[in-house]
């Protein structure tokens, strides 16, 4: 499994704690942005996971800003991405198992340290269902073919 992983400058900190969990567990990871504190553009690097997810370049992604709302918005654009914000276990498990989440958003003024790594480990454990998760994950890509960003009709 490769995995992306990305943050604001709120989200830097806990990003870096995440990255010393991954390098723990002998999980390779590419870290996307931002490489420090300073003021910086969520969009950015959570378009940067995003689009390095839907590629099929990494499996997974992992986002960190300060809720997780803006990451959520900016990932769940890019047409593939099922981005799932998770403040506890039972939501990250779920989002894997029920939803087939590819990419975990975490908000770092929202969760703690030890709540945020056990959230990545659950996320990271838990396996995609099939049955009628799949049928329900079928139906969301329907949606997203209907309404993707090159269906103009969409916009009018």
């Amino acid at each position: 499994m490769k995995l992306a992983i990305g943050s604001d400058h709120a989200g830097f900190e806990l990003k870096e704690a995440i990255k010393a969990y991954l390098d723990e567990q002998g999980q390779s990871y590419q870290d996307l942005g931002t490489y420090s504190t300073s003021s910086c553009d969520y969009p950015d690097f959570g378009l940067a996971v995003a689009e390095a997810v839907a590629s099929g370049e990494y499996t997974l992604g992992i986002l960190v800003c300060g809720t997780g709302i803006g990451m959520s918005i900016v990932a769940n654009k890019v047409p593939g991405i099922r981005a799932a914000l998770c403040g506890d276990t039972f939501s990250a498990h779920a989002s894997r198992e029920h939803n087939d989440a590819n990419i975990l958003v975490l908000g770092a003024r929202v969760v703690g340290l030890g709540l945020a790594l056990d959230i990545v480990r659950t996320w990271l454990a838990a396996t995609p269902q099939g049955g009628r998760h799949a049928q329900r994950r079928e139906k969301i890509t329907a949606i997203e073919h209907k309404y993707g960003r090159n269906n103009n009709a969409a916009r009018n």
